[in-house]
C-alpha cells in the first residue's frame, strides 16, 4: 500500500457528483487512511452556514473507502472498490455542526479486517487540531458488490 498520495480523490474513492464529500486524500497505508475536506459553502448538506455532524459518518466511509482501494490496488487490482458502510457504535460529536471554510482532518484505522469482507475501523474527525468527533464504523466489502447488490432485486 501506498504511504502518501497526491492523486485524485477519485482514484480512491468510488463516490461522484455532490456525494464525492472528500477533497484530499493525504495519507494511505497498511494502518489506515487520512483525508481532509473543505466544508463547502454550498454543498449538498450545507444549511445554515455549517454541516450537520452527522455528516461525519459519511467522511469516516468515505476515508474507509481510500484505504480499502489502497488495499485493492496493492493486491493488483484496479481503481476503488464498492463497500457498504453497516453501521456506527458511539459516534460522539462535540458541535452540532462543521463551520463552512473549515478544514476537517478524518482519520481510519483499521482495527479488523475479516477474511469475509466484514471490516471495523476506529475514526476520527479533527478540526485545527481538536478533535471533533469519533466514532467505530463497521463496513462490508463483498467480493462482488455489483452481483451482492442484485441479490434479491425484481429482474
Amino acid at each position: 500500500m501506498e504511504p502518501t498520495t497526491d492523486r485524485a480523490v477519485e482514484a480512491w474513492i468510488p463516490h461522484r457528483g455532490a456525494m464525492k464529500l472528500l477533497d484530499r486524500i493525504v495519507q494511505v497505508d497498511a494502518e489506515g487512511a487520512i483525508a481532509e475536506v473543505h466544508v463547502p459553502v454550498d454543498g449538498l448538506f450545507t444549511h445554515d452556514g455549517e454541516v450537520p455532524a452527522w455528516v461525519g459518518i459519511e467522511y469516516m466511509a468515505q476515508t474507509i473507502s481510500a484505504w480499502a482501494a489502497g488495499r485493492h490496488q496493492g493486491r493488483g487490482g484496479d481503481g476503488p472498490k464498492l463497500g457498504l458502510l453497516l453501521g456506527s457504535r458511539r459516534y460522539v460529536a462535540h458541535r452540532a455542526g462543521f463551520p463552512c471554510g473549515a478544514t476537517l482532518r478524518v482519520q481510519a484505522r483499521c482495527e479488523i479486517m475479516g477474511d469475509n469482507g466484514l471490516g471495523l475501523f476506529d475514526c476520527r474527525v479533527e478540526m485545527d487540531g481538536e478533535e471533533v468527533a469519533t466514532a467505530q464504523v463497521s463496513v462490508f466489502e463483498p467480493e462482488d458488490a455489483l452481483a451482492f447488490l442484485k441479490v434479491g432485486a425484481p429482474s
